[in-house]
């Protein structure tokens, strides 16, 4: 008998594991409850791949030999517990994917900096002339280019859902940025079940794999007392010194990993900031162990540009600085955008609260930031939070009015930052959208 693959969602991932299941000559079936992009019927199409849409027919799918689950779809969903209940196999495109390559696996998850940190190592090994592709949670699905590129290295960003359906997968080298609460409501409510999920990045690594890790991170560090590493252990820190890691020395820092050194001021790198500092330093690391010059790495550290969206200059005007960090949709993003910008602040923030708690942000508030300026259609958490901390808070209800009102606010040698703390569903179809249109409206002013 074939194996019969079925997969549940058809987005990106999806579609990308339908093509690599059938051109590995596989018994493929596509399901989703959704509407399916045409791009993603055309690949489908082309390919001779059976699927449906706007439904799940439950006789092409219980027939299943191992069912390949969208990241999106939750644990808890109805046909998810059908399937767990008759012992199919659920797996990941990700854990998919890597049974039929042999590239070398630079994976890189955590709760804040994975998007920049996998852009940056992405751009350190690209830059150096490596063959290497870029995937998980960004880009070209990791299966896609496995069924049509032939790269020796693959740079991965994975999400906690991800990582919960992967079982034999395994990184050669394992980045863990740092670890805060988010999407609690999908392990219930507890950080020890998120923080499990997280370092599933480590399982099955074995000595000659390396683990790169934040010594800084209070929860990183506390789970590393419930999990055992076997992987190479190599820490990144910018409160002490570590003998194997990276390290920050005055306004230098170093790198020191087996027989390999590299050290650059921070001045020098094109990302600012504590967070990136952090950021950069992991992707250092990574390209070390990959042998990479050093000249090399200097270069791509002075030259990389951020991910759109993510602490993104938007323009100057009237010597007022306009940025966009739209893709801030937790607390703790809020948290490094207001902690890497130097000059006094006009801060857009708000929309749709995932049970955020402000607290943290409070000194930085009484410490930077001139006034609020509200973005969402419930303001109320965000002026409780903060009416004690700064005399100005503002309503607005969209992108324009809110570029309107801080560009009155803000007075020379500011900054308006867009860094929400929230999400986009209120207003905008998705952080996407919201800072497209708040850079339109700020290049109208």
């Amino acid at each position: 008998m074939s194996t019969r693959i079925v997969i549940l969602g058809g987005g990106e991932s999806g579609t990308g594991a339908a093509v690599l299941a059938k051109r590995q000559g596989f018994d493929v079936f596509l399901s989703d409850a959704g509407t399916l992009k045409d791009s993603y019927q055309k690949i489908l199409n082309d390919e001779g791949i059976a699927w449906e849409h706007g439904m799940h027919t439950e006789e092409n799918i219980f027939n299943a030999t191992e069912v390949i689950k969208s990241p999106g779809i939750p644990e808890n969903a109805p046909l998810v517990k059908l399937l767990r209940k008759q012992g199919t196999p659920i797996i990941s495109e990700i854990e998919f994917a890597a049974r039929f390559t042999n590239a070398k696996l630079i994976c890189i998850t955590g709760t804040n900096g994975k998007t920049t940190t996998t852009l940056l190592t992405y751009h350190l090994l690209k830059k150096a002339g490596l063959n290497v592709g870029l995937a998980g949670n960004i880009g070209q699905s990791f299966a896609y280019q496995v069924a049509t590129e032939n790269f020796d290295y693959y740079v991965l960003e994975l999400s906690s859902f991800m990582l919960d359906d992967m079982y034999e997968f395994k990184a050669d080298i394992a980045i863990l940025t740092n670890i805060t609460p988010d999407h609690l409501d999908r392990y219930d409510y507890k950080i020890e079940n998120y923080v499990d999920s997280k370092f599933r990045v480590s399982q099955n690594q074995t000595k000659s794999d390396y683990f790169i890790y934040c010594i800084d991170d209070e929860e990183t560090m506390n789970g590393l007392k419930r999990h055992k590493i076997q992987a190479t252990m190599l820490p990144f820190s910018i409160q002490q010194h570590v003998e194997e890691g990276a390290y920050l020395e005055g306004n230098t820092f170093y790198i020191n990993t087996l027989n390999h050194t590299f050290n650059m001021t921070i001045q020098e790198l094109a990302l600012q900031g504590k967070h990136n500092l952090y950021n950069s330093m992991a992707s250092g690391i990574a390209a070390k162990l990959l042998e990479i010059r050093s000249e090399s790495m200097k270069e791509s550290f002075s030259d990389f540009k951020n991910v759109e969206h993510r602490l993104e200059h938007v323009a100057r005007i009237q010597d007022i600085e306009f940025i966009n960090d739209s893709k801030a949709t937790n607390v703790n993003s809020a948290w490094y955008a207001l902690e890497s910008v130097t000059t006094p602040i006009v801060w857009i923030a708000g929309g749709v609260d995932k049970g955020n708690d402000y607290t943290i942000l409070k000194n930085l508030v009484k410490d930077k930031v001139r006034a609020i300026v509200c973005l969402g259609t419930d303001n109320g958490k965000i002026h409780e939070a903060f009416d004690d901390c700064v005399d100005i808070i503002v309503n607005t209800n969209s992108a324009a009015e809110a570029a309107q009102v801080s560009f009155h606010l803000a007075k020379k040698g500011d900054t308006v930052l867009l860094s929400p703390a929230c999400a986009s569903f209120d207003l905008f179809k998705n952080y996407e959208d919201r800072g497209d249109q708040f850079k339109a409206a700020v290049k109208e002013l």
